[in-house]
């Protein structure tokens, strides 16, 4: 049956484009995750993750910090930064996309436990609008006096957020009244009757501004984001690449400086493009993600290679044990690759999206959601000592600066929303999850449901349940850039007229509710070597089944640790189901063996013993290696783990 409807639904997602933006696809109406693999870590989220999460605001002191400010509280402010509130409202949106109509059954105790944070929140603000509790407590209210590190426009991007969340899911303006009084606040200070020429350090209002003009249509955030963005890379904050300022970022070639500041200013950039239709950012956010993902992405997605100011190395500049990979950057990533791929309508960002999600997002969260990692090496050598901290290789309850917890929450209590989109030609399926999906597509509702194993079984069934019947559409299925092998199958009948047109299988026809398309992905094991020019990995490979990146861990192999483990290439890889590791898992099995180097005392270096490139002799005999998911790693002890196996 068709349908008409004057007034298109709109998405309630992180990312809402305006009625008029530029981009090619527009995010799902309406998403639900119901069964799988994600809703059983989103399930983990909502009943561990976002509930300690508040508990642990409160034992850290967020939240005493924000009576303090109110006046309802004595004491010393708690914490080391000025940046602690940004945590409470990192929270707090992960709470409200909980509460939304995809998120799990609520009792009523997070609805409160949201409720009484958002009171304690509005009772802090100042009568102007203004919001930081480390200024209005230990430095008697001055204000934008350290721009390069106060984070008081990071902290209000995080307010912002929130709240518009909060009014997505709930229809709630509690939150929105204490956001729009400080976008408003801003406006007036750095806006166009600009009192300060400056910006923050630590990009982050800049999406959220645009995101507060989506929701309120106050042409005025918009314009403010704008003046953001254009004057990063002008030297005033000293001229910096860090923070974002040693060159403008329309005159950007490779992404540099502090991982998270730059991919939150490139997903300002694509909003930006969006709604201004400006072709310059959108060509600087092309250029940027093309020359990042090339020569500065590690395997599992993650991005950042110096622990000394997290921040990018040079191209091909990828280190194992001393990777950085912030858990916060994985999820920029993911946030600016999906502006990317509405913008565009490319699979390719979509591509990086599902390796970011499943291997160095994926990473930073224990399996029962009590313990983070903030930096997610791809090796951690046998006998490593580790100090602990926020830098530690090893699982911890929470951090000094714990922004990587409550951003992990966010993204996982929101997934649902980066699945689908819909064009005027039809609805296309970016991620696959059991669920159901809901696009406009040209004033009807276009519903398809989803069921699948995936990652573990390659198999993808969507059932189409509503949509137009009246004309052909199209439904597009992302067919991933690791996949050589495919079949599909339209309600039974096998069909070779699909098309693959720039990583999207294409099927257009007339549909009826209760189609069906089976989608099967060869995901069989396979070996993956890096470009020669990273130097870290010369001569090794990696393990990759699906989307699914492997590790090995000194746990499964007793005996002498993983530092002499070399992988045999001619020996096939199995792979087996085990139901009961890790949550259950499929791992992947190879043969080799440990060499034993020789040992001349005091001295490391060695006479080769043989030409270069041969392969090294067995010194053990065979040693079976098995390979479990790399987001799986560090949770049954701590030890050693690699990612990347040498051959030779």
């Amino acid at each position: 049956m068709s349908h008409s409807n004057p007034a298109p639904p709109v998405p309630a997602g992180p990312v809402r484009p305006g009625r008029d933006a530029r981009t090619a696809l527009t995010p799902a109406v309406a998403a639900e995750i119901l069964g799988g693999f994600w809703h059983g870590r989103r399930e983990v989220n909502a009943r561990v993750g976002i509930p300690q999460g508040a508990r642990l605001l409160e034992s850290a002191g967020n939240l005493h910090n924000l009576r303090l400010a109110a006046g309802t509280a004595g004491g010393a402010f708690q914490g080391d930064f000025p940046f602690m509130d940004s945590d409470v409202y990192k929270w707090l949106e992960a709470a409200a996309w909980q509460l939304g109509p995809s998120g799990t059954p609520d009792d009523g105790v997070l609805a409160a436990e949201v409720d009484r944070v958002t009171a304690l929140v509005a009772a802090a603000q100042q009568s102007d609008g203004y919001l930081n509790t480390w200024f209005q407590v230990t430095k008697d209210g001055r204000r934008y006096e350290d721009l390069r590190w106060g984070h008081e426009l990071y902290c209000a991007g995080h307010l912002i957020q929130a709240a518009v969340a909060h009014h997505r899911t709930t229809g709630a303006k509690e939150l929105l009244d204490v956001a729009v009084r400080f976008a408003d606040h801003l406006d007036s200070v750095f806006g166009s009757d600009r009192q300060i020429d400056g910006f923050d350090g630590h990009p982050e209002v800049e999406t959220a501004l645009v995101e507060l003009y989506r929701e309120t249509g106050e042409r005025r955030y918009l314009d403010l984001a704008g003046y953001f963005v254009d004057r990063h890379g002008h030297g005033l904050l000293g001229g910096e690449a860090y923070c974002q300022d040693r060159v403008p970022l329309r005159e950007q070639r490779h992404v540099e400086g502090h991982a998270v500041r730059q991919l939150y200013l490139l997903a300002a950039a694509a909003d930006l493009a969006a709604e201004t239709g400006d072709s310059e950012l959108l060509g600087a956010c092309e250029r940027l993600w093309t020359a990042m993902v090339a020569t500065k992405t590690h395997v599992t997605g993650g991005l950042g290679a110096h622990h000394d100011e997290e921040d990018f190395g040079d191209p091909y500049e990828l280190p194992n044990e001393r990777a950085y990979c912030e858990s916060c950057a994985a999820v920029a990533s993911v946030h600016w690759s999906w502006r990317m791929a509405l913008l565009t309508g490319e699979a390719k960002y979509s591509d990086l999206i599902e390796r970011t999600l499943f291997n160095g997002f994926l990473a930073a969260v224990s399996l029962d959601g009590e313990r983070w990692l903030y930096v997610n090496p791809l090796q951690v050598r046998d006998g490593h000592t580790d100090t602990g901290g926020d830098q530690s290789a090893r699982r911890t309850r929470w951090f000094r600066c714990a922004c990587c917890p409550p951003n992990v929450m966010r993204l996982l209590a929101s997934l649902e929303h980066y699945m689908t989109s819909t064009d005027a030609d039809g609805l296309q399926i970016h991620q696959y999850a059991t669920g159901r999906y809901t696009g406009d597509l040209l004033g009807t509702p276009t519903i398809v449901s989803v069921h699948t194993e995936y990652p573990w079984a390659g198999r993808i069934t969507v059932t189409v349940e509503d949509g137009p019947t009246d004309r052909p559409w199209t439904l597009s299925l992302r067919i991933p850039q690791w996949c050589t092998g495919r079949t599909v199958e339209v309600s039974g009948a096998a069909t070779g007229a699909a098309v693959v047109d720039g990583g999207w299988l294409r099927l257009e026809r007339n549909w009826t509710p209760g189609d069906e398309v089976t989608l099967d992905l060869d995901i069989a094991p396979r070996l993956v070597e890096a470009d020669p020019r990273v130097d870290a990995v010369r001569g090794c490979v990696a393990v990759e089944r699906g989307p699914v990146v492997y590790c090995l861990e000194g746990v499964d192999h007793p005996g002498g640790g993983l530092d002499d483990i070399v992988i045999d290439l001619a020996r096939p890889l199995t792979e087996e189901r085990r139901p009961e590791l890790l949550g259950g898992v499929v791992t992947v099995t190879a043969a080799g063996h440990r060499r034993t180097p020789p040992d001349d005392g005091w001295w490391p270096y060695h006479r080769s013993t043989g030409p270069a490139g041969a392969p090294a002799a067995p010194s053990d005999g065979d040693l079976v290696l098995t390979a479990v998911p790399y987001y799986s790693w560090a949770n049954r002890e701590d030890g050693a783990m690699r990612v990347w196996l040498p051959f030779r």
